[in-house]
């Protein structure tokens, strides 16, 4: 696998939304809570969820087990999904504090577990960032 136009726009926004989750979850701590500063870098931070779960869906592979290039990584689109619609619907109800535990299970989730992953050996961006180094295992 290479780097294509589709895995860097991927990597971009999962990188982004990497970076921005503690900063709109820092919005709302604290004595200081910052309700246009968490709106505003949440959206953003929604919106770039959203690109990586998009742009996931056209990053394929044929090598691993797989249905159609779809692999069970693949599963996590799904996931965000869910989370965002649910979480965005708590909103909807005013319900502030469900809203706040599917945001984070999906920062953890998405960010946190699928980033791992990722950087697992054999894996594209695991190759890139161990390279060599690992390849005794």
């Amino acid at each position: 696998m290479q780097l294509t136009p589709t895995i860097a726009i991927h990597m971009s926004a999962a990188l982004s939304a990497l970076a921005l989750g503690p900063v709109v979850l820092w919005a709302r701590l604290g004595a200081t809570i910052r309700p246009r500063w968490h709106r505003a870098l949440g959206y953003a931070w929604t919106t770039c969820m959203v690109a990586a779960a998009i742009s996931a869906l056209f990053i394929r592979s044929f090598d691993l087990p797989n249905v159609w290039g779809y692999t069970p990584i693949h599963l996590l689109v799904v996931l965000t999904a869910f989370s965002l619609f649910k979480a965005f619907m708590a909103l909807a109800r005013r319900d502030f504090a469900e809203h706040q535990r599917y945001m984070q299970r999906l920062y953890v989730g998405a960010c946190g577990v699928a980033g791992a992953f990722t950087l697992l050996p054999g894996r594209y961006l695991g190759n890139l960032v161990w390279g060599d180094w690992l390849g005794w295992l």
